[in-house]
């Protein structure tokens, strides 16, 4: 198994990481949000349309 972050080989400790370095650099990735997924923002009523009506 490969490294996600540099390539080199991985090692059963970090797995699946090579090292803690390349550990810590994916972590700190998560926790700024460089792998977020964009989404597109709901135009305004758009939402309310998918609301189910609540029962009275």
């Amino acid at each position: 198994m490969k490294c996600p972050i540099c390539g080199k080989e991985a090692v059963p400790t970090y797995r699946p990481f090579c090292s803690r370095r390349c550990a810590d650099v994916d972590l700190g990735r998560w926790l700024t949000g460089a792998y977020a997924i964009p989404a597109e923002e709901a135009a305004p009523g758009e939402a309310a349309e998918k609301e189910e009506p609540k029962p009275q």
